[in-house]
């Protein structure tokens, strides 16, 4: 994928004394009293804010946050507490600028945090106006924010139409060349984990990486739809009947290409879906009709782990059981140490996938974590996002 990259222009000398548009993602989750409870996305941010501010820019930076009504501004809807947090990480005074489409006085050297860019109205359907008024700003724009990547948004996709410069920012970039690695040009064999609660939310992405992995390893309610379609019993277990063919058929485009689906030999069950519901382990053709699988077996969680450990890409989407329960976190906790100790190059994406990165205290030995949700499963799907194209389209141009 040919795109122009913000690092290259910094070490080209083309940023110094320009005015410089970051989309970034700073859309982090807050408590009712409005304190920041968590904030990777504001950290991952700040390698692009430091790179626009040492080549001597004039910096603006802007994103969304929450759900807010366009055109009516609420006081929760602030990027204030990002813009103290940001304070703290960069070491000096970072302004909140509210009404800035019309105009953002920021000097060479200066940085100032754009208030929330979703209660601009016309900002979710990409409106000519507000994104040429936009990119009026800006000499050069930026996009930093992965996480909107899926998005035709006026700030994400309007203003790279029209600014002089449009190009991606380092952790943009990082993401492009971490899926380009897991995905256009794996190193063989190629596993996927693709795990959660409904076959129906991920039936597209079943079916693109049917054509592409050696081994598609599938957890929790999705495995559950994959069993009944092996003929195997599911007791009360969360599934899709209706599905059934569908599974079927991915796991026939799976064999045919001499790849497989792995069915899990062994469960661990419960009668009911409880931390202290009593814990079960049991082969999967033995699950009786009260029982709920909330687990892998650890027959089936090690034969998983072994085949890890022999791949050359591992793609990892969603725990296998039910992790935040004890007696049901073996199967992704063995799956978990396996792609950290395999030497295959890893990428990671989702939010439930990243809490069990954290839970097991990996973070340092996968390969590439990816920092957005829904941008990472349409990759996924095998569609191209928004941003990317219109990246590509720009870079194309000069």
């Amino acid at each position: 994928m040919h795109i122009l990259r913000f690092s290259d222009l910094c070490a080209q000398g083309q940023v110094a004394g320009k005015r410089v548009f970051i989309r970034a993602d700073l859309n982090v989750p807050l408590d009712a009293s409005g304190h920041i409870t968590e904030d990777t996305r504001i950290r991952a941010s700040v390698p692009c804010i430091r790179m626009a501010l040492e080549a001597g820019a004039a910096v603006m930076v802007t994103s969304h946050l929450g759900r807010p009504v366009e055109g009516q501004f609420k006081p929760e809807d602030s990027l204030a507490p990002v813009a103290r947090r940001l304070s703290e990480l960069l070491g000096r005074a970072v302004p909140l600028r509210a009404d800035w489409v019309g105009g953002v006085a920021v000097q060479p050297g200066e940085l100032v945090l754009l208030e929330n860019c979703r209660v601009n109205p016309g900002e979710k359907k990409n409106d000519e106006t507000l994104a040429r008024a936009i990119a009026a700003l800006c000499d050069i724009f930026v996009n930093d924010a992965f996480g909107t990547a899926h998005r035709a948004e006026a700030t994400t996709y309007g203003v790279a139409q029209y600014a002089p410069t449009a190009c991606a920012g380092p952790l943009l970039a990082a993401e492009i060349d971490a899926l380009t690695k897991a995905l256009a040009h794996p190193a063989r064999p190629l596993a996927a984990i693709v795990a959660g609660s409904k076959v129906s939310t991920k039936l597209t992405i079943l079916k693109s990486l049917a054509g592409k992995v050696d081994q598609l390893i599938v957890g929790g309610g999705i495995a559950n739809t994959f069993m009944l379609a092996a003929g195997l019993p599911i007791g009360k277990s969360l599934a899709e009947p209706g599905l059934v063919d569908e599974a079927r058929a991915v796991m026939a485009a799976m064999k045919a290409r001499g790849a497989e689906v792995p069915i899990p030999t062994d469960v661990v069950t419960a009668k009911s879906f409880s931390a202290e519901a009593p814990a079960a382990t049991k082969r999967a053709e033995d699950v009786q009709e009260d029982d709920l699988i909330l687990d892998i077996g650890p027959e089936t969680a090690n034969h998983l782990a072994s085949q890890l450990h022999q791949a050359g890409t591992i793609v990892w989407n969603g725990p296998v059981g039910v992790f935040e329960f004890p007696a049901f976190e073996n199967g992704t906790r063995v799956l978990a140490q396996a792609i950290a100790d395999s030497k295959a190059f890893s990428i990671a994406g989702g939010g439930d996938t990243l809490a069990a990165i954290a839970k097991y205290g990996i973070e340092d030995r996968v390969g590439y974590i990816s920092t957005g949700g829904g941008a990472f499963l349409e990759v996924l799907e095998g569609r191209t996002l928004p941003a990317f194209e219109i990246l590509e389209k720009r870079a194309a141009e000069k």
